[in-house]
């Protein structure tokens, strides 16, 4: 028999069964404002990113954490940390910004015009050494085509889609991406005929002026600084700059003896080779982009364009 407690508890009426938590609603705007902040860093990027201002992109990001009950970034002197929750949701928001470039160049098929925008990123040494010439070759090709150019010593985040297209000196490039290599850049040691007019006659090398790309943190480990240390370990630059265009125009107007490219200083009136061409110099100029973005037809045509175009010896 049921004791009174059993037959109580039987007959007692049935809780109502509790209503489904109802989970957060994302949508398309709240994912790409996530993720300009991600790629950006900080609210000025992000709203110069979307086009807004920066107190529209601080609402925004305060509305939806309070719409999630949920965090996604450290708001710090520096900018806007991404969490790992915050970074979880850029990657889905890049991956649904991939199809919709797939999907655009579905409806592009068969269409000979370019439209859009193709971000480039490289150094001003090979923007201006190398690339202009091609590029205002590019565009006499496609015109409809946009092109945003990025120099920096620092490579661009292709993964965040910072840039389309990098195109950099190393002899390495990121496993994580993929290229084409475009050839050979060769250095050497270099001096103008008004600063030896001026110098020391008969006087050892590391005993003169030399300018050294050692005024950016980005290009310490660079080939020129490491030869210069092992061959002429007592020289030091007295001229430092933060770029190696800047380093051949700094030889070339007098302040020194440095090394640079051939190709920025090979055939110009009034400087000197004073060493030939230096194979422990010599470093790959390489066409980088991600994988997510290689296939898409601007990118196409640029690396097909470039590689016929820019062959180095």
């Amino acid at each position: 028999m049921k004791s009174a407690y059993a037959s109580a508890q039987a007959n007692a009426p049935k809780a109502a069964p509790k209503a489904a938590t109802k989970a957060p609603e994302l949508s398309p705007q709240d994912l790409g404002l996530v993720l300009a902040l991600v790629r950006g860093g900080t609210l000025a990027e992000a709203a110069r990113q979307l086009g807004v201002d920066s107190s529209t992109v601080f609402r925004a990001i305060g509305r939806l954490e309070k719409q999630l009950g949920l965090a996604l970034f450290v708001r710090g002197r520096r900018g806007m940390a991404a969490n790992d929750l915050a970074m979880a949701l850029a990657r889905r928001a890049e991956a649904i910004e991939g199809e919709l470039d797939q999907a655009r160049e579905l409806l592009r098929t068969g269409d000979r015009a370019l439209t859009g925008t193709l971000r480039v990123t490289t150094t001003d040494t090979i923007l201006q050494g190398l690339l202009l010439p091609a590029l205002a070759e590019f565009r006499r090709a496609w015109p409809q085509l946009e092109l945003e150019l990025v120099t920096t010593n620092q490579l661009a985040s292709l993964s965040r889609r910072e840039a389309d297209v990098a195109i950099r000196a190393t002899r390495k490039p990121p496993e994580h991406l993929v290229g084409a290599r475009l050839g050979t850049i060769r250095s050497a040691l270099w001096a103008s005929e008004r600063y030896l007019a001026g110098a020391p006659s008969g006087g050892e090398l590391a005993a003169l002026d030399w300018v050294s790309p050692e005024a950016d943190d980005m290009l310490a480990g660079h080939p020129s600084i490491q030869w210069r240390r092992e061959r002429h370990p007592a020289a030091q630059p007295t001229v430092r700059c933060n770029s190696i265009l800047a380093v051949a125009q700094a030889i070339e107007g007098g302040l020194g003896i440095g090394v640079a490219p051939l190709f920025l200083l090979e055939g110009r009136p009034g400087v000197v080779n004073l060493s030939g061409r230096v194979p422990e110099l010599d470093t790959d100029l390489w066409m980088l982009s991600h994988a997510d973005v290689r296939h898409l037809r601007r990118v196409k045509v640029f690396f097909d364009f470039l590689r016929e175009r820019l062959q180095l010896s």
